[in-house]
Parts: C-alpha cells; structure tokens; sequence
C-alpha cells in the first residue's frame, strides 16, 4: 500500500512539474499540442513495446518442447508459477546473453512475455530462477508496464513543453526573447526533474515485485539469493553490450544491467540489492520461515554455477 501511495504520489509531481512548464510556454494550447504529440509517440511504444525490447536484445521464443532440459524446466516453472497466481501464462524468450539478467514485458497480463538470459539460467539453480521469475510475474500482474509508460508519457511531454518554451516562449511586445537565461534553466532542469521522478517510480516498482514475487513463489529466500548473485556478477566488470546500447531499457530488468548502475540513489534505476535482500528477508519471518514450493530438480536441469 505505501510503494502504490509513493507512486501515486510521484506522478502527481510528474503533473505539477508538467503543468508548470506548460503554464510558461503559453496557457492550455501548448500544454495541449506537447501532451498529444508526446503521448502519440509512446501509445505507438506501449501498444509494440514487448516487440520492440525483445528485438533489442534478438530474444528468441521457448517452449516446454525445447529439447535442451535447462530450458524445458524454465518454461514449466515459468507456466506453473502462472497458474498459481491465476494469470495468462505469458511468452517465455531466452537471450543469448552471458549476463545473468532477466525481464518482463507487454501492456496487460494477457500480452505479456518473460525473458531470461542464458547466463541467468545456467548461474542460478532452480529454486533461485523461480523466485526471479515470480517477480517477474508481479510486474505483469501489477501493469508496472502500464505505470512505466504513464510517467514516460508525462516525462516526454515535460521535455517537448521545455524546449517549446526556449523557442516561442517568454517573448516581449515586439517579438523579442525575454528571460533567456530562465528559459535555458527550464529547459535543462524540468527534464531532468521528469527523469528523477521516473526513476523513483521504478525503484517503488521493485520493491513491490520484490514482495509480491515472494509471496507469489513462497521462497523468499531463494529470489535473495538470486538478487546477490546477479548483483555480484554484474559488479564484476560484465559490461552487457545491448543494454549499454538501450540504456532506457534498463529499468525493465531486474537487476540495473549498465556498467556502474548499482546505487541506491536518485539516479538509480534500481533500488540497492543490500536494501532489496533486507526486505526480503523481512517477508521471510513474516511469512515465518521458506515455504519452498516442492518442484522435481533433476541433474539435468540444474547447471552448478560458481556461487553454488
């Protein structure tokens, strides 16, 4: 209830600063032309955002049928987790990628895709893959999606009004650019408000996916087990090539996967992990010890990784 107030909150800020920028440029009319322009932009992105992002990283589509057993035991888990929380079971994708990592995306639960990386799968055991999946899972649950794209909205019409309001707005009776110097502020600093704020909804989001994707596995313990070893791998000197090529995807995963992106701080897009494992651990005595779901790990779908 607190991280949806929080949200709640941040995106009424979101709309203040929106509204304050849109009131320099010239009233309702501009505040007007700035939503709708940046609001098309990122209906056409909501509406093909899961095929875009899983373009970006060349993810390709599994199923039960996969004839490596890794995999197989992946989209079980994956399906199996579905059901439990009564949901579609989504898309599952993997990506040839060494950085353990993993994601979800689509606009509702019923077009909704999970994506792991092949590094995650062979790093993580079983148990730790479904508590990673489980929050995954949350997110779709949760629309977190639909959230991400709402605050994108605002902050790409925060960004149009801005630079709307260096180019036609504060002029004089005669034409001439008044509070150059304001405007130059405005222009650099409303944006960049948009992108904190942003970034503060996404770090709510996962600690909220972390909770939910808990409840939802009943092992706690295993997604923060999975948590500190992404995080230490990621710490590691991995740089992941595709993500530093789409840094804006960043907040989707469940670990920051850019070089340098692990601080819990204003600019992060992630929560710190410590932060995240002492919450989880939290949920693990209230729920008063691991209620780890019996699943069959066989040596087949298990890979040993170097934390193991």
């Amino acid at each position: 209830m607190r991280n949806h107030l929080r949200t709640f909150m941040l995106l009424a800020v979101m709309t203040a600063l929106f509204a304050g920028v849109g009131y320099v440029v010239g009233g309702a009319v501009g505040m007007a032309v700035a939503l709708v322009f940046a609001g098309g932009m990122n209906l056409v992105s909501y509406w093909n955002a899961d095929r875009i992002v899983l373009s970006m990283y060349r993810a390709t589509e599994v199923d039960a049928g996969h004839p490596e057993p890794l995999i197989r035991a992946y989209v079980q888990d994956v399906h199996e987790l579905a059901a439990c929380a009564n949901m579609p079971a989504p898309r599952v994708y993997v990506i040839d990628q060494d950085q353990p990592n993993a994601f979800a995306t689509g606009r509702d639960p019923d077009h909704a895709a999970v994506a792991a990386t092949r590094g995650l799968l062979r790093m993580l055991d079983r148990r730790e893959i479904r508590g990673v999946m489980a929050h995954e899972l949350a997110h779709v649950k949760h629309r977190d999606t639909l959230t991400m794209t709402i605050t994108a909205t605002i902050a790409g019409a925060i960004g149009a009004l801005a630079n709307f309001a260096f180019l036609f707005g504060g002029r004089d009776g005669e034409g001439r650019p008044t509070g150059i110097v304001g405007m130059i502020v405005m222009m650099i600093v409303a944006p960049m408000a948009a992108a904190l704020v942003q970034m503060a909804i996404s770090r709510g989001r996962e600690y909220e996916a972390d909770r939910e994707g808990a409840e939802m596995s009943g092992d706690p313990q295993a997604l923060a087990s999975a948590l500190q070893k992404i995080d230490a791998y990621a710490r590691g000197g991995y740089v992941n090539p595709d993500a530093e090529r789409n840094p804006a995807t960043a907040h989707m995963f469940i670990i920051n996967p850019l070089a340098g992106g692990g601080a819990d701080s204003l600019f992060s897009t992630h929560p710190s992990t410590e932060n995240r494992v002492a919450a989880l651990m939290g949920h693990a005595r209230r729920l008063g010890g691991r209620r780890e779901t019996a699943v069959p790990v066989t040596a087949e779908a298990r890979r040993i990784g170097p934390w193991s």
